[in-house]
């Protein structure tokens, strides 16, 4: 299962089944998980955890240090989930000391060709990063997240769940949970509603969004007036995660 020109460090653990392509290097302190796929030409540094079933495609490079001009060698860690999809030539870097010391992300995510997931990322499940996204350090998808090809995202930023950015965004604030957004600087174009009525959001759970986006985007109030009247007006999980995404920006909210 390892080719015989791929290096992999006697000090990595790879489950029995791991399949490791031609001219690979596998660095000490990785572990990657069963039925998982390491095409050719791919670099895996550690300390780097990768959960089963990973598929990493030719050239990508995972778990290497940051960019972050800070770092100093400190050891800090990349861990993902299961069933990860890591297309040609994407970048997942490791953490920061400055930070939480760890890049985190979930299961059953598509990178595809050329992302990149910046330092000290936390990433939920679910998401689709499409051709050359990048992702500045810290930054924070929610579950579903989806963003379009070129799109690039400020460190620091939160992008919430189920929320979707058109090709090219350039996002320099938080994006509320459900929203979609597009353009330079990236605004607001209503809800994911195609997304969402794809992932069998209710019809009650859909209606009290576009209400409640419409109080924070279209009313003329306050950020702190409006969550106070969707407070009053609807008592459902789906809102109750559109307030939380709001509340927990630090950036602003695109609007």
């Amino acid at each position: 299962m390892i080719h015989p020109t791929a290096l992999v460090d006697p000090a990595a653990r790879l489950a029995d089944d791991v399949d490791v392509g031609p001219f690979s290097v596998i660095g000490a302190d990785v572990e990657i998980g069963p039925g998982s796929q390491i095409g050719p030409h791919v670099v895996v540094k550690g300390p780097t955890v990768l959960g089963a079933r990973t598929r990493i495609f030719q050239f990508a490079s995972v778990g290497e240090d940051c960019q972050d001009k800070k770092y100093a060698g400190e050891p800090t860690r990349l861990v993902m989930g299961d069933d990860n999809v890591i297309r040609e030539g994407v970048t997942l870097h490791r953490g920061t000391a400055q930070d939480r010391g760890e890049t985190t992300i979930g299961s059953r995510n598509l990178f595809m060709a050329y992302a990149h997931v910046g330092h000290d990322c936390v990433i939920g499940s679910d998401c689709i990063l499409a051709n050359q996204v990048t992702l500045a350090g810290h930054v924070k998808l929610g579950d579903f997240a989806i963003l379009g090809g070129l799109s690039a995202v400020h460190q620091f930023c939160h992008f919430g769940t189920h929320a979707m950015a058109g090709g090219g965004s350039i996002i320099t604030k938080d994006t509320p949970a459900f929203v979609m957004i597009n353009g330079n600087p990236a605004e607001a174009h209503g809800l994911n509603l195609i997304g969402l009525k794809r992932r069998g959001f209710s019809k009650e759970a859909l209606k009290a969004l576009g209400e409640s986006y419409k109080l924070v985007y279209r009313q003329g109030l306050t950020v702190e007036q409006a969550l106070a009247e969707i407070r009053r007006r609807y008592e459902l999980p789906e809102v109750d995660t559109f307030i939380a995404s709001i509340e927990v920006a630090t950036r602003g909210i695109t609007r």
